[in-house]
């Protein structure tokens, strides 16, 4: 299985010559098995170079939304497998709290905000607003099981199973938030439990959360901290925020590696980035 990084930013989109190291591009993670089935998880910017590899290819395409924020759905009018004549695309919503708006990545393609209307798409695209409400379910023969984000707006957290091995993708998420807490962090280690990886956001410092608490996101020490106490083997970052430069970046993860790197692989996530994982009997 291969897991490859194409978006790691948050909140928009960042190019320039202070980020290219990490990359600018929103949210899109792939993974792919050895058979060449594949899960994209989130639509940011990212999906644009992704489409690229996929429309030299005519299978079918699954994609999981975590939530319906522009950085998790800005990418998809740019994919360009959904221009190719009756390629099959389902999309699976994040559960998230305005149903009226669960179909955001296809209404961005309407009216005055898009040149093409979605509904002149020639692929076969399958909008599923109801599946990431379940605990579990199977897409693409992949095993899927889900929870609820601590985000505003609601939104959903996946670890994807398949030839063994356990994906957790978990953005955007805010470990200790204010009021509601839909997932507590115990109930977070549980449910990473034995990841292979761990995909987490953290777009804030312990400092800047003091003035941002409730924005639906979490810190670099809190990430950690969990993937310490789930005994995760390795953690990614993502969600970077936009006006963190390459710089930064890289002293924050050597910070994270000199406390927390006897015990996890830990890295702020790059684009191109790829984990790979031989698979291995369930």
């Amino acid at each position: 299985m291969k897991v490859k990084f194409y978006g790691v930013r948050g909140s928009m989109p960042s190019p320039g010559e202070h980020t290219h190291q990490f990359g600018g591009n929103t949210s899109c993670v792939y993974v792919e098995q050895t058979n060449g089935k594949g899960l994209i998880l989130d639509s940011g910017t990212g999906i644009a170079q992704l489409g690229e590899k996929l429309i030299e290819h005519t299978t079918p395409i699954a994609i999981l939304l975590t939530h319906n924020h522009w950085d998790h759905i800005q990418g998809f009018p740019f994919f360009k497998p959904i221009y190719q004549a009756d390629r099959d695309i389902t999309i699976v919503v994040g559960d998230v709290e305005d149903e009226q708006t669960k179909n955001a990545i296809l209404m961005q393609m309407s009216g005055s905000f898009f040149p093409v209307s979605y509904q002149h798409l020639p692929a076969n695209i399958t909008l599923n607003t109801q599946l990431a409400s379940q605990k579990n379910f199977t897409l693409n023969s992949f095993n899927v099981f889900t929870a609820p984000l601590n985000h505003p707006g609601g939104g959903t957290a996946y670890c994807v199973h398949a030839e063994g091995k356990k994906i957790a993708y978990i953005t955007d998420n805010e470990l200790a938030p204010p009021g509601v807490v839909k997932t507590t962090v115990t109930q977070w280690a549980e449910f990473i439990k034995g990841a292979d990886l761990l995909i987490h956001d953290a777009q804030f410092t312990t400092e800047e959360l003091t003035l941002k608490h409730g924005w639906g996101h979490s810190t670099f020490k809190q990430v950690a901290e969990l993937a310490m106490q789930a005994c995760i083997k390795n953690l990614a970052i993502i969600s970077h925020d936009p006006a963190r430069t390459d710089d930064e970046l890289l002293a924050i993860e050597t910070h994270l590696q000199a406390n927390y790197g006897e015990h996890i692989n830990i890295e702020c996530a790059r684009e191109g980035r790829t984990f790979e994982f031989t698979p291995s009997k369930d």
